[in-house]
């Protein structure tokens, strides 16, 4: 079937476009059941109805366009743009995994050569970037839970292949974090499932490495979760309280500082431990943390991060100490410095936090004395600078240089007269009244008595 032309719409059709970008899914569902409505149509710019709504964001929309059959790998835009470039475009979350999962395609470049997640990052769009970076189609690990060739039984139980796939496709890459989504769920917690987590996660590592169109991004990121499954699996078999030890490890913080030495040296053993040497992400990574001291900025887990997730700006964003969840909000009520996403993460990081608590509180005053002072010292430089660029405005300056003035005037009045030499001339003394023009004739006479 031939593509339809741009910009040949049907009223109905043109309809459509004002109903997605200001009317509501009933109407738009009235108007796809309408047989002159194309649910692939192309406007002059060669825009679908999909792809107009997923840049203005409207999820009700996507939503229905998709049921209608819309496609989501149109690629008809006068600059090759797609459905899933406009929905990273426009910030949205939710419609760019809508996208992923209905099928888009990742590695489709546009007129200027750059992907979608190239083009969400141009924008500063970093959320969807790390969605689509992170996206691993259900389909692909659902076809390590059927036999395959000799195989008598799957590699996966279809039980763990949900759990598994909801730890694959995470954007928090904080082992701590990981090691917990193992813990809640009892399926994964067994040495067994643990096992066969293990071996999946590598043939899916291998596989990325070896086919055609290299993903070194999403094998690097198997290889990461395997490694910290193969950590859960050591502490399932050896530990009484299971996986609690290993997040304890994880956390534990040396006295000085707090910094999780143990965490560090494990997320660098990870990336050493990638089985692809020739890999150009593993020779990035290693260039960026290796001639770093453990306890310094960048450390391994922001700079692995950001290599997978493309996650930037680590400062502008709050992201809870014990998990690494985002958008972390509560601080500890003692020091203010550590930030945790509930409760239950405060308690846990509490053992090794309670070290130092007391010199972060009075680092944290310290730093609120120097704030108050530079802000004082800022506002003073600036109503100079305004008394300077407005010559009619006294400053507080010139008006303590005039009342110095007049006092050293006042002083060299008292002067003159202990020397004799009255201020006030001889016809303006006449001019006094009497008792006026008395006093100041005892003043000299005293002054003349103490000289003789």
């Amino acid at each position: 079937m031939a593509p339809p032309r741009k910009g040949d719409l049907s009223q109905e059709e043109k309809e459509l476009l004002l109903v997605i970008g200001k009317g509501s899914a009933e109407e738009a569902g009235r108007l796809l059941g309408s047989k002159n409505v194309r649910v692939n149509f192309l406007d002059e710019h060669g825009m679908t109805p999909l792809m107009h709504a997923a840049y203005k964001g409207k999820v009700d929309m996507c939503k229905l366009l998709l049921r209608h059959g819309a496609d989501v790998n149109c690629n008809e835009h006068e600059h090759g743009y797609t459905a899933l470039m406009f929905a990273g475009l426009s910030g949205n979350k939710e419609i760019t995994w809508m996208m992923l999962e209905a099928g888009a395609e990742t590695d489709v470049v546009n007129s200027v050569g750059r992907t979608a997640a190239q083009m969400a990052a141009f924008v500063g769009q970093h959320d969807c970037v790390t969605v689509i970076n992170n996206f691993f189609p259900r389909e692909r690990l659902d076809y390590y839970c059927k036999s395959q060739g000799l195989d008598k039984e799957p590699k996966l139980p279809v039980k763990l292949a949900g759990p598994l796939h909801k730890i694959i496709t995470t954007t928090n890459l904080h082992p701590v974090k990981i090691v917990m989504l193992v813990k809640e769920n009892p399926l994964l917690s067994e040495t067994e499932a643990l096992q066969k987590c293990c071996r999946v996660l590598d043939l899916i590592c291998e596989k990325c490495m070896k086919q055609r169109e290299m993903n070194e991004v999403l094998a690097m990121k198997m290889h990461y979760i395997g490694c910290i499954f193969q950590k859960c699996l050591g502490f399932v078999k050896e530990q009484e309280d299971k996986l609690d030890a290993l997040i304890k490890s994880l956390l534990k913080g040396r006295d000085t500082d707090g910094f999780p030495v143990y965490q560090e040296k494990f997320i660098r053993e990870c990336i050493r431990k990638f089985p692809y040497c020739e890999a150009t992400l593993l020779q990035q990574l290693v260039r960026s943390i290796a001639p770093v001291e453990i306890g310094s900025d960048p450390t391994a887990f922001s700079v692995l991060t950001q290599a997978i997730t493309g996650q930037v700006g680590f400062v502008e964003a709050e992201f809870c100490t014990t998990c690494g969840e985002k958008g972390a909000g509560k601080r500890c009520s003692v020091c203010k410095m550590v930030i945790y996403c509930d409760r239950n993460c405060q308690k846990t990081h509490w053992f090794t936090h309670k070290k130092i608590c007391k010199t972060l509180k009075e680092i944290h005053e310290k730093q609120e004395l120097e704030a108050a002072i530079e802000k004082r010292r800022q506002e003073k430089k600036q109503k100079k600078d305004e008394a300077q660029a407005d010559p009619s405005s006294k400053s507080e300056e010139q008006s303590e240089s005039e009342l110095e003035a007049t006092k050293d005037a006042d002083g060299r009045t008292e002067e003159s007269v202990l020397n004799k030499e009255p201020t006030t001339p001889p016809a303006r003394a006449a001019s006094l009244p009497k008792n006026e023009t008395s006093l100041a004739e005892v003043a000299i006479e005293k002054v003349q008595e103490s000289e003789e």
